[in-house]
């Protein structure tokens, strides 16, 4: 490759003298230029083809590719190639791609349009993949950087995020666990009327709730209330070139962005949690009291008879995860969306599907290895 810094435009010229045929390519051909190489006139059908580069001041393997690309249907006509005039590393480099005179195009077999599709669909998975990793990678690195006191987080947006994730949820909260309370003790309690044991529904919902049904609806719930915002928030900054006029002043969006955000839903989780574990359970007092006549102080004595400290610590961790999974699913989509209004609404649809996509993952995975840890 030729290391001069001169650049001179890249020029070529094809001229047909009879049976001969020859090209001049002179100039600068480093980078895109080779896609500018023309084709050779349509009616060359036989005779020798001679390629001059002695007027070239630099290129690299792209003039090569080009030269392939336009010689190779010329060699298979017949025509005997003159490339003396070449440069050393592209004449050896064409003599040995160039095909056999005579010789025919390599026949390429259509792909069927669904393994195509298939094949579009994992390299769009394995793209997203690595992109999520190197975003959980940052993150780690910005909490690392809090906790040695170099953030750039500021505490008034961490507080403005808490109220907007924590007190603004109880009200959709309330509603959600209130009817899954209800639904899961008049369900429970149909099949423990069988058996005469109506007084375990409040086993049933307590250890349900607490342990599982609480943190999940939560983070169900969250997922489209602020996982949602989250991406459509970053979505519309990163559209309207927000972030990047961030990067420009050197702040660092992860500490500026996300690390609110994140912390702030990992911080209310595990109150919200506790308060729509409560609502469950007392909904759950309500058939049971006026459908399968069991005493309002019984019940709650059960209730509290049912807790352990092993389900209360197992349901808010489970709380707190999803809701880290939800706050980095909606950061990570709102980063990394296109810069226009159709890119926003995406973001903001896969960045719920994800999130509840992770914390339906995460349930299967947690509740496998404590029921194996025997929790």
């Amino acid at each position: 490759m030729n290391s001069s810094n001169r650049h001179v435009a890249p020029t070529h010229h094809w001229q047909s003298q009879g049976q001969a045929l020859s090209l001049q390519v002179a100039g600068d051909w480093r980078g895109a230029a080779g896609g500018s190489l023309g084709a050779p006139p349509a009616d060359a059908k036989g005779g020798t083809v001679t390629v001059d580069g002695k007027a070239l001041t630099a290129w690299d393997a792209g003039l090569t590719a080009a030269l392939r690309e336009q010689l190779a249907p010329l060699s298979r006509l017949g025509l005997k190639m003159q490339l003396d005039g070449l440069p050393e590393d592209v004449r050896a480099v064409l003599t040995l791609a160039l095909p056999v005179a005579g010789e025919a195009a390599p026949a390429i077999e259509a792909t069927p349009p669904w393994l195509a599709r298939i094949g579009q669909s994992v390299l769009a998975a394995r793209t997203d993949t690595v992109k999520t990793a190197a975003f959980f990678g940052e993150v780690v690195l910005a909490f690392g950087r809090l906790l040695r006191g170099k953030s750039g987080m500021r505490y008034g947006d961490l507080l403005r995020q808490i109220d907007q994730t924590g007190p603004l949820s109880i009200p959709i909260v309330s509603l959600t666990c209130f009817l899954i309370g209800l639904m899961l003790a008049y369900m429970g309690g149909a099949q423990l009327d069988k058996l005469g044991a109506q007084a375990y529904i409040a086993d049933i919902v307590t250890v349900g709730m607490v342990r599982e049904l609480a943190g999940l609806m939560t983070g169900m719930i969250l997922t489209g209330r602020v996982g949602a915002a989250f991406a459509a928030q970053l979505a519309t900054m990163k559209a309207g070139e927000e972030i990047d006029a961030l990067r420009a002043l050197g702040v660092d969006p992860m500490d500026h962005l996300v690390m609110p955000r994140l912390l702030a839903l990992v911080m209310v989780a595990p109150l919200v949690m506790t308060y729509a574990a409560l609502v469950g359970v007392l909904a759950g007092g309500i058939p049971a009291t006026m459908v399968y006549a069991v005493p309002w102080s019984e019940y709650l004595h059960k209730s509290v008879d049912a807790l352990t400290w092993t389900h209360i610590w197992i349901g808010l961790f489970k709380g707190t995860l999803y809701a880290a999974l939800l706050a980095l699913a909606g950061c990570r989509e709102g980063l990394h969306a296109g810069r226009n209004a159709q890119a926003v609404g995406e973001a903001t649809t896969t960045a719920v599907v994800k999130g509840l996509v992770w914390i339906i993952t995460a349930a299967c995975l947690t509740t496998v290895v404590f029921q194996s840890l025997d929790l």
